[in-house]
């Protein structure tokens, strides 16, 4: 007999109102073989006795949790060491991102059985079976796992056509929790949908969590597929906007214009992430359709306006500083706002070059508001991906950056918050350079205050413009204790770098 499969979604903030939708996936694959139950840790208090009250029963014979760097590994792994002690013949999962990237540490930790090395969608429900019946999982691609104290590594698995998949059982979610906890108020709409329309990204850059997880593939679903459960969750559960959390949503024109027309006489707003160097080459009637269909803004990561870091970044594609600026005019016209990402602090031979580097970037981010004021500016510190053979991970190493080995370590508070880019512990950066990087963040974020902050008044706004343009056009960011304080307790003004939309 079967014995039931326990899906646990750590914490990733709070609050946090999303679809989750990579245990969702998980949920699919298995739907109608296995019974399950989700724990939503965004849902709950103390998700830890919700998660006994369900191991006690003895029907459990399995517990998996898709693991995300920051806050949801600071809960997954408190909760899966304590399951481990109580519930020993308990077979445990891990999947995502973190454990994707960093399964030898987790395998080695002891209290993970199996490691998911990408998508589960597949090979998870082979997974249960196997351990179920005492197979080999040799045979069965994307896992990690020991045997006989050597970790072994199945092969990778093709990028499933996301269309054959099954669908996502939002309904058998709804009996664990109302859906409608799971659609956030965002500036979009009052109930914004959570959705993966693709996995993967076809381009390798070297600080991005995601290329050594699909290597350099994508796969999208179709766009009368994404408008069917689109559609669905707006006429079911009332949502009324929604954003794509895709890492690449934009890689074929044809399929965005196709859904965008799809959309379009639904009336509602919508988010996305894509490429500035292909986006460009959209034409403007696509532009225009794209616009036309409710899309406000898209997340672009544009990282430098130096062309030789944008080479050791191993951006790849057609990215200039010069394509940067162009398209933040170019997408101007058509009233959607461009959400440029910077990584500032890259490894550099001396301190004065990464001093120089910071420098021009934060005059090049001027130079993109003034082409177009509306950009949303969002600013990360570089924190090294463990991408193997990449040029800024070596270069990292040569600084004698490593990262932990141990779970254990990974649960110290400094690691928690270097995945939050809140913390840096890469030699390079010296605490002045990283004091003067967020009190540029600071400044800007004072004189151009985000479009997705929708608590912010006209007058909140308006003071925030005028206390700091000072500061602004003459260059001096140190120290904005006044700002500081503004925007924590009369404004409590949220940070896109941190708590996204």
């Amino acid at each position: 007999m079967m014995k039931k499969v326990l899906l646990f979604n750590p914490r990733a903030g709070n609050p946090v109102h999303v679809i989750p939708n990579a245990v969702l996936a998980i949920a699919a694959s298995i739907e109608g073989a296995v019974d399950y139950v989700i724990v939503d840790g965004n849902r709950e208090r103390d998700p830890l006795s919700k998660i006994l009250n369900y191991l006690n029963s003895g029907e459990f014979g399995f517990f998996a949790s898709t693991v995300m760097p920051g806050p949801q590994l600071r809960q997954a792994i408190p909760i899966t060491k304590l399951i481990r002690k109580k519930f020993p013949s308990l077979k445990i999962i891990w999947g995502g991102y973190f454990a994707s990237n960093h399964h030898n540490t987790v395998i080695k930790s002891g209290y993970v059985d199996v490691v998911v090395n990408g998508p589960g969608d597949k090979s998870f429900p082979a997974l249960i079976k196997a351990l179920n019946n005492d197979d080999s999982l040799e045979t069965i691609e994307n896992l990690v796992f020991v045997r006989e104290g050597k970790i072994i590594k199945t092969k990778k698995a093709a990028l499933y056509e996301q269309d054959e998949l099954p669908a996502l059982p939002y309904d058998k979610l709804n009996t664990f929790y109302p859906m409608e906890s799971f659609l956030g108020k965002t500036f979009l709409g009052s109930k914004t949908i959570a959705y993966h329309s693709s996995i993967g990204c076809p381009f390798t850059c070297s600080f991005c969590g995601v290329v050594p997880i699909f290597e350099a593939r994508w796969k999208a679903k179709s766009p009368a597929r994404i408008f069917n459960d689109i559609k669905y969750l707006k006429e079911k559960f009332g949502g009324n906007a929604f954003q794509f959390h895709d890492n690449n949503f934009f890689v074929s024109e044809k399929r965005a214009v196709e859904f965008a027309n799809l959309i379009s006489p639904e009336k509602m707003k919508w988010w996305a992430e894509g490429r500035i160097d292909t986006m460009d080459q959209f034409s403007n009637e696509s532009m225009q359709a794209i616009a036309d269909s409710g899309c406000t803004m898209i997340f672009f990561g544009a990282e430098s306006g130096n062309n030789k870091l944008l080479t050791q970044m191993d951006k790849g594609g057609k990215q200039t500083g010069e394509k940067i600026k162009s398209f933040a005019a170019r997408i101007k016209k058509f009233g959607i706002i461009p959400e440029y990402s910077f990584v500032l602090g890259l490894p550099a031979p001396t301190e004065e070059q990464v001093w120089q580097q910071i420098h021009d970037e934060v005059t090049f981010i001027k130079e993109i508001k003034s082409i177009n004021p509306k950009t949303e500016i969002v600013i990360y510190i570089y924190t090294p991906v463990p991408t193997d053979g990449s040029d800024l991970l070596n270069e990292s190493s040569q600084h004698g950056f490593s990262f932990p080995q141990t779970l254990d370590e990974w649960s110290e508070e400094k690691w928690l918050n270097f995945d939050l880019h809140r913390e840096f512990l890469t030699p390079w950066l010296k605490p002045e350079m990283i004091r003067y990087i967020h009190d540029f963040e600071t400044v800007i974020h004072a004189q151009y205050p985000s479009v997705s902050d929708y608590k912010l008044s006209i007058l909140q706004r308006n003071a925030m413009k005028w206390i700091s343009s000072i500061r602004y056009k003459s260059n001096f960011f140190s120290y904005p204790y006044e700002l500081k304080a503004l925007m924590k307790y009369w404004l409590r003004y949220r940070q896109p770098e941190i708590q996204g939309m």
